[in-house]
């Protein structure tokens, strides 16, 4: 079986640094940018075991170079379908103070105009919104950054019940010293209620989700709208941390109706664009004329 490496390193990281220097009265070492000589003659030797393992599919020799002290590289056009700029690597190797050489491996590598297939994304990474459907499962790791337990207090003070004090942060955990200095809202998060609750990065990852999609202040929508959400009868504050920026809208004629908007947001169903009398007034009453029915009835009797 071929094996596939790109961890050959380009001749250019050969070169020997200043700072290699041998000490004086150790022993000389042959520079690794110099190939061996007995390993940069075994040509022959390369050739072989390359068609060996890529048979007809091995081209033209492209060259060599040093690996390491007494290994070196052969490097000889790859043929086969499909891998275009690809090549046969063989490393030849010498023992020390032996006049042979012998091959270590021969391995299909890539070049820099070689097609390779994209680099691999995990799928918790790949996934988008609107992939989920109905029945599917969408998992959530047990070291989720966006969650933390919902006894350890996740720094929303809608959810810890804690800031009311005058802390200088409202955002951050404050520690419980008995059962009576117990949040109730942690006590719920100990108890039947949620085991995880959003976490600082995880309110920080939806808040930036938010401004950047629909719900920000920049889009076609918003530039032309009346208003901004921040002071529309129909916006409705989040509770808690995310209440200061975020709302959901509650006007049935608004596109973000039932959505998640920030204070930025806007749309031309704004409460305040423009007020006007009721669209459709009641009816009149209607008037008798009590006057004109008298004068109707005296003239029927003056004819009788």
């Amino acid at each position: 079986m071929v094996g596939v490496s790109t961890d050959a390193a380009p001749e250019a990281d050969l070169a020997p640094s200043p700072t290699d220097a041998p000490e004086p009265g150790a022993r000389t070492r042959r520079a690794v940018g110099k190939p061996d000589p007995v390993a940069a003659a075994a040509h022959d030797l390369a050739l072989a075991a390359a068609l060996e393992v890529g048979g007809e599919h091995v081209g033209a020799a492209l060259g060599i170079f040093a690996e390491a002290e007494r290994l070196v590289v052969h490097r000889f056009d790859a043929t086969l379908p499909g891998y275009r700029g690809w090549h046969w690597a063989v490393s030849v190797a010498r023992a020390p103070r032996a006049k042979v050489a012998t091959v270590c491996e021969v391995v299909l590598l890539p070049g820099d105009e070689a097609l390779q297939a994209p680099q691999w994304v995990p799928w918790s990474e790949r996934i988008r919104a609107e992939d989920l459907r109905p029945g599917d499962v969408l998992p959530t790791t047990i070291d989720d950054p966006r969650l933390v337990p919902g006894y350890t207090l996740g720094g929303d003070p809608a959810v810890d019940a804690v800031g009311a004090d005058g802390s200088p942060d409202p955002d951050t955990s404050v520690a419980v010293r008995g059962p009576d200095d117990v949040p109730s809202a942690v006590a719920r998060e100990w108890g039947l209620g949620r085991v995880r609750v959003l976490s600082r990065d995880g309110r920080a990852d939806a808040a930036a989700r938010w401004l950047d999609g629909t719900a920000g202040g920049d889009s076609p929508m918003v530039r032309q709208a009346p208003g901004h959400c921040d002071s529309c009868g129909f916006y409705l504050p989040l509770a808690g941390s995310l209440g200061g920026h975020f709302g959901a809208c509650g006007n049935e004629f608004s596109p973000s109706d039932g959505r998640v908007v920030s204070i930025e947001h806007g749309c031309g169903a704004h409460s305040e664009a423009l007020v006007v009398a009721s669209a459709d007034p009641a009816p009149a009453p209607h008037v008798a004329d009590d006057e004109a029915l008298d004068a109707g009835m005296d003239l029927v009797d003056a004819l009788d």
